[in-house]
């Protein structure tokens, strides 16, 4: 190649990354005519904390390097990591008496060097040039001092950060208060209003804890009832004790606290009990707590209230994202959440339309049924109830169900679930139907495994029970699972289907993007990143008979069951989690500028780093969808 080709390269690359992009062509063309390519090996140290100082600004062709210190307390403490299009080394060329940081390449990097004369120059004569660099670095400076202010203070609310850093023992009442059951009622009810606490942990003669006496059971089992207030303790207390680990960290806590519908918790530490933990710990941390969104959304008694308690679900996401929750912790909340407010809806439906006449269970399908929403999605969901013993009790079943499942389905349109388009709902007569036609389904879809049998089977495989008689999808779970057995078979074809979603990358790595329509030079993260990570797991987890049903929790099982997870458990999980994140956060940019959430987004406004992982993620599901061809050659065509 010619130096006036090398030089086009050059001015071409430098014209699309800051600061050069401000530079006019006299300046660009100066530029490309001086730098000189660089090229550093992965586990190079470029520059060194204390060593000498560039002689060069570098910027980033291809690969990424790590920013860290050291100290003899800490050992290394990464700052940022940067990739294709960022520059490195202008604080040390600039104060040119030694280099403030280390850098390390974590790949095999390509680097455009700039000499300090050069950038001098540019600095004098440009005024964009060295305002791109003032702005560049105040900017971190100020991101970093509002961290610090985070984590010293929770008036500026770094409460989300300490729910995923702080263990549980650290917020507990340091000593639990607690009496004996035989006490009286009145008696432990002075005991709280002496110590100012909403709690008292209850003892029996071993000292073991045996239950927990509340406020709210001394308004809903004393007060309201008239009790009398001399009869022990033990006849009101509520004996089903949950209880976390000390060293557990707040979120799991808050998880339990959730799903069981509790504003206490009792903290364990070496067997022994430590304390308590109270939802007012994490409303004190957060300003908002989910739990108390939990609490909002069950005392709405109307579709109507609810309307507005179901607002409040996204300032949660909102909040978590805003210190850098992982997007597994963010839907594990958002489906706990999501789940109450379906419940909710369920039962203000059952007293307008009375008790069921057979028992069924409600699930959920899809990304709610592996626990992944996010920001609202589509109604996906159905209704397993028991099988009917004569032909009037069946249709009694079915009357029923098409009033109660349409009603319950304009409620959750109301509360900003959208209807599912391919009419995935319970209140579709095709899915609502009694445990033995569930089991029809599923052994004609998986002894037939057509197209459309592998697609129905897809929509369905990750059902979860939400309300009602759990045991009916428990069977059923235990049914599809012996029936995958028998017909190993159907593997291969699912196997067929998810070859066939190839990642968005082609030739040179380069991102296949939407040519036309609304979406065009964007990618579809939820089709072409999230969905074929989720059906790869789905079929490992197939074949090893993993019950669960959340994509991560998929994973974490498989890692001792299947040798393809356990040596790249650690990578696909980062992928997903990386995808789910960069989705959620696009989503939201979308909500606070007014616009509808979707699935995609333009690579050319990701960093260089965002660019280099995404990339790496979908080459992993490429690797990952090879490795299937290679297990299931003689079943794919």
């Amino acid at each position: 190649m010619n130096s006036t080709l090398i030089q086009e390269e050059v001015r071409e690359f430098l014209r699309k990354v800051p600061p050069f992009q401000f530079l006019d062509e006299a300046a660009l063309n100066f530029v490309s005519g001086t730098v000189t390519l660089e090229f550093y090996p992965k586990g190079t140290v470029i520059l060194t904390q204390g060593g000498s100082p560039s002689r060069h600004l570098n910027v980033i062709k291809k690969g990424g390097i790590k920013v860290f210190f050291t100290s003899e307390e800490s050992g290394e403490i990464a700052v940022e990591f940067r990739g294709e299009g960022d520059s490195f080394g202008f604080l040390s060329l600039i104060g040119e008496d030694k280099a403030r940081t280390n850098i390390s390449a974590i790949d095999d990097t390509l680097c455009y060097q700039v000499e300090r004369e050069t950038i001098l120059k540019l600095i004098e004569t440009n005024p964009s040039f060295m305002e791109y660099f003032l702005k560049s670095f105040l900017l971190k400076s100020i991101d970093k001092t509002y961290q610090e202010m985070h984590r010293r203070s929770l008036l500026y609310g770094g409460g989300d950060k300490i729910l995923f850093t702080t263990p549980v023992g650290e917020l507990a009442t340091k000593k639990a208060i607690t009496a004996h059951e035989d006490m009286t009622i009145a008696e432990a009810a002075r005991k709280m209003a002496e110590h100012n606490i909403s709690s008292l942990i209850i003892m029996d003669e071993n000292n073991l804890p045996v239950g927990i006496l509340t406020d709210r059971d001394l308004r809903n089992k004393v007060v309201a009832k008239d009790r009398d207030s001399s009869g022990p303790v033990k006849d009101v207390m509520s004996r089903s004790l949950v209880r976390v680990d000390s060293r557990d960290y707040c979120f799991e806590a808050l998880l339990k606290m959730i799903r069981y519908g509790i504003h206490h918790l009792m903290v364990i530490e070496g067997g022994q009990l430590k304390g308590i933990i109270t939802n007012h710990e994490f409303m004190m941390l957060q300003g908002i707590s989910p739990v108390s969104v939990v609490r909002d959304i069950e005392s709405r008694q109307t579709v109507e209230d609810l309307k507005f308690a179901a607002a409040s679900i996204n300032r949660v996401i909102a909040l978590l994202l805003k210190e850098g929750a992982r997007a597994g912790n963010i839907t594990r909340i958002i489906s706990e959440i999501n789940d109450r407010l379906v419940r909710q809806v369920i039962e203000i439906m059952t007293r307008k339309h009375g008790k069921a006449p057979v028992p069924y269970c409600w699930v959920s399908l899809g990304s709610e049924g592996r626990k992944e929403q996010t920001f609202k999605t589509d109604q996906d969901n159905a209704i397993i109830y028991a099988d009917t013993r004569s032909s009037e009790e069946d249709k009694e079943a079915r009357a029923y169900f098409a009033a109660f499942t349409a009603d319950v389905r304009d409620a959750l349109v109301g509360c900003g679930f959208p209807l599912c388009p391919a009419n995935y709902m319970a209140s579709n007569p095709a899915w609502c139907q009694p445990l033995r036609a569930w089991k029809e389904y599923f052994q004609k879809w998986m002894s037939n495994p057509t197209p459309q049998a592998v697609l129905s089977s897809l929509i369905f495989l990750d059902f979860r029970p939400i309300y009602g008689e759990t045991s009916l999808a428990e069977s059923l779970r235990e049914y599809v699972h012996s029936v995958i057995e028998a017909h190993r078979v159907f593997l291969g074809f699912m196997a067929n289907n998810i070859i066939k979603n190839r990642p968005p990358i082609g030739f040179f790595k380069a991102f296949v993007v939407e040519k036309s329509g609304e979406h065009k030079d964007e990618l579809n993260l939820k089709v072409k990143g999230i969905a074929p990570l989720v059906d790869i797991v789905r079929l490992f987890s197939l074949e090893k008979g993993v019950r669960e049903t959340s994509t991560l929790e998929r994973i974490s099982a498989l890692k001792d069951r299947h040798t393809v997870v356990q040596d790249k458990a650690e990578e696909i999980e980062h992928a997903f989690e990386f995808i789910m994140l960069l989705r959620i956060h696009n989503q939201l940019e979308q909500i606070e500028a007014g616009e509808a959430p979707d699935n995609f987004i333009n690579p050319n406004n990701l960093s260089g780093l965002e660019k280099r992982t995404i990339r790496e993620s979908f080459m992993l599901v490429s690797r990952l969808q090879d490795t299937i061809i290679e297990l299931y050659k003689p079943l794919i065509w």
